[in-house]
């Protein structure tokens, strides 16, 4: 009776999973990221769809890719200002924000950049900040939290489920060392 309680509960909870709905708003910014990071085309966007991507870039779309002045880029072609929408690359990182105007690279920085691939794994002073090439800060907790809730609910489920069948599987070695 317990077994067949315990799988109707996990295909209940498998069911609920896999029909839970994307976030409200998941959303065209995120997309227009994904496919800029991906070497896609980012044309055919609105204006609105443009902004909340750049609202939404994050430090490591601005640090390690190209995709903020792309999505400028995409911008100007969309309001049909010229520039190129469809073409995408990678390198430079920009240090403006999110939404911040990207100018293009001076030529110490422009040289600054060359030096990179032969500059190994030493650290680089940018700013105030010593960047170490290879670290990545990252903080688990944040990590977790972009996880969707359905997919938390999901684990928390199969978690006390194993620790369900752990706890039963001891009871019942004990339970026959003590018959024995």
């Amino acid at each position: 009776m317990r077994r067949r309680t315990l799988t109707t509960l996990l295909a209940l909870a498998l069911a609920l999973a896999a029909y839970a709905p994307a976030p409200a708003g998941a959303d065209v910014g995120t997309k227009i990221i994904e496919r800029c990071t991906h070497g896609q085309s980012i044309a055919g966007f609105s204006q609105q769809d443009y902004r909340r991507a750049l609202e939404e870039t994050t430090a490591e779309v601005n640090e390690y890719s190209d995709c903020v002045n792309l999505i400028h880029k995409a911008q100007l072609a969309a309001a049909g200002h010229g520039g190129a929408g469809g073409a995408n690359g990678s390198g430079g990182g920009s240090a403006g924000g999110p939404s911040a105007s990207v100018p293009p690279p001076t030529a110490a920085e422009q040289q600054a950049l060359q030096a990179v691939p032969s500059s190994g794994s030493t650290p680089v002073q940018v700013g105030a900040q010593t960047v170490v090439p290879g670290v990545v800060h990252a903080n688990i907790a944040s990590a977790a939290s972009t996880l969707p809730t359905p997919l938390l609910a999901l684990l928390a489920f199969l978690l006390v489920g194993a620790l369900y069948i752990l706890a039963r599987t001891i009871r019942e070695r004990v339970g026959a060392d003590r018959d024995s």
